[in-house]
């Protein structure tokens, strides 16, 4: 008797274990099935979504989409994968132009050289963004920072301001490397700190290129000027970038949101009586979208400036106050290697 049970509790625990067994393998095909779903929809997602942006009915969002890779040289393929020059240009449109403003006829300002510490640091923010501000009263505080290893390698904006012994900094122009592997060797345009010409000297005095500088009074410059003119406004700091937003109080976007989407932005401006306004907006999160190219022209605008302009921003978008850096960078490394920044000195 003993022995029927002990057969019969084998023949149920095979059972059991062939009932389990079978349990498993439907358990691991309906995984399989399940991961094999996720990877065609993220393919299928990859593909369509761009073509949707890109070529949907939606313009805001074709247009905003088209600015944001168009903003980062690294990111123009993206938009050259799925649409032509042609195509690109006629989606920017307007909203991708500088008006026509003369930026090369810069009225010089006629202000006193506060030569003092002051200097204003506090927070701004919108609906759609959160970001901060330095105003420096003295513009000679004002240099150009550069990389140390330039042109191997970027640097830091932290490790910029540190190594001149600065008390504050942002981000300064653009770059490329070997591989556009986004490591900041090679500042684009020119780069004058001190008066000298670092990198980007032209044999061609003539040839007009987007600048940003200071001359040795301190005055602001923006726009298209040609090295013959930097000489004659004695320019001392300077870098190659832009776009202008303000020229002569005048704002340089005056019909759409200037054409480059919502970012990460750094930007520079001088009110008249020749502080300095140092902007850095953040990005590409929940907390703090970004910011149109119009929204940081408003904002300078708002804050007084008479001449100003765009900087690098994206992950390169970086302030540096009282001994660390006070924005939240967009880079998920964290604090990006850029050419060059502006410096203030104490």
């Amino acid at each position: 008797m003993n022995y029927d049970t002990i057969s019969l509790n084998e023949k149920q625990v095979k059972t059991i274990q062939k009932k389990s067994a079978k349990k498993k393998k439907k358990k691991k095909g309906r995984l399989r099935s399940l991961l094999g779903f996720l990877i065609f929809e993220f393919f299928f997602m990859s593909i369509t979504t761009p073509l949707l942006i890109f070529y949907g009915p939606f313009e805001n969002v074709k247009r905003t989409a088209t600015g944001m890779v168009w903003n980062s040289m690294t990111k123009q393929v993206i938009a050259k994968t799925f649409l032509s020059d042609k195509a690109i240009a006629k989606i920017l449109g307007d909203g991708y132009a500088i008006s026509n403003i003369n930026t090369e006829d810069i009225k010089m300002l006629d202000f006193r050289v506060k030569h003092n510490n002051n200097l204003e640091y506090f927070d701004v923010e919108s609906r759609n963004f959160k970001g901060k501000m330095i105003i420096v009263d003295d513009p000679t505080r004002i240099k150009v920072g550069y990389s140390s290893k330039m042109p191997r390698s970027g640097e830091t904006t932290s490790s910029i301001a540190r190594r001149n012994g600065a008390v504050a900094a942002i981000n300064g122009g653009g770059f490329i490397d070997k591989g556009w592997a986004g490591t900041g060797g090679v500042a684009i345009g020119f780069v004058i700190s001190n008066g000298k010409y670092i990198s980007g000297k032209l044999t061609n005095n003539y040839t007009k290129r987007d600048t940003i500088a200071f001359t040795k009074d301190g005055m602001l410059i923006v726009g298209k000027h040609s090295q013959a003119e930097l000489a004659k406004y004695n320019i001392k700091e300077g870098i190659s970038f832009g776009p202008p937003l303000i020229v002569n109080g005048k704002p340089t976007i005056n019909k759409g949101d200037g054409g480059w989407g919502i970012s990460p932005r750094t930007a520079i401006g001088q009110k008249e009586d020749g502080s300095v306004m140092l902007l850095v907006i953040d990005g590409r999160s929940l907390k703090s979208f970004g910011a149109t190219l119009k929204e940081v022209q408003d904002i300078m605008l708002e804050h007084g400036a008479v001449n100003a302009a765009n900087l690098d921003g994206g992950s390169s978008a970086t302030m540096y106050y009282d001994g660390k850096v006070v924005n939240t960078p967009s880079d998920a490394l964290g604090e990006r290697t850029v050419a060059t920044a502006f410096v203030v000195m104490p």
